[in-house]
């Protein structure tokens, strides 16, 4: 049985972070997924996405800050079907996403804040394995996020009810 966000708030107050409810939507198959935080920060620039979901994500979730970009997309099907070839959980993209349709029928969590149709440029900047901060919460790497219908939290540990 998967985690529920209000759950885990309700049994654990004082150990989430709650994130802000900016618009975060659900793109992939997946809505309810959790697990370990990995980070990257970078603006209008995916190559570094890539390479993340290149490895093997053991259940991961990538934190992508793209700095709210509303200007293309830092994340699409083939990245998508990257990512659940390689074991990731799901993908939170702070910034947008295309190919909808395709994501949609993924089985991994996809939360963006909207969808373009340009693709992101190509040139290798960005930084990794950072602590990135949007959305009023920090998301630190090797901290647990977990995420559904209701919300995105976060904690320094690994929760259970």
């Amino acid at each position: 049985m998967a985690l529920k966000t209000t759950d885990l708030c309700d049994a654990h107050p004082d150990k989430v972070q709650v994130a802000e409810p900016i618009g975060f939507k659900d793109y992939g198959g997946k809505k309810v997924f959790a697990g370990k935080i990995v980070t990257l920060k970078m603006f209008e620039a995916n190559p570094l996405v890539r390479k993340t979901l290149e490895k093997n994500g053991n259940g991961s979730i990538l934190v992508v800050d793209g700095g709210a970009s509303m200007r293309c997309a830092m994340l699409g099907d083939q990245l998508g079907e990257l990512a659940v070839k390689n074991n990731w959980s799901g993908v939170i993209i702070y910034g947008c996403v295309r190919d909808s349709a395709d994501l949609a029928k993924l089985n991994l969590g996809v939360k963006a804040l909207n969808t373009h149709p340009m693709k992101s440029a190509r040139t290798l900047e960005g930084q990794e394995n950072i602590a990135v901060r949007f959305a009023g919460t920090t998301f630190n790497p090797g901290e647990f996020v977990y995420c559904d219908e209701d919300g995105i939290i976060i904690s320094k540990e690994a929760l259970s009810l």
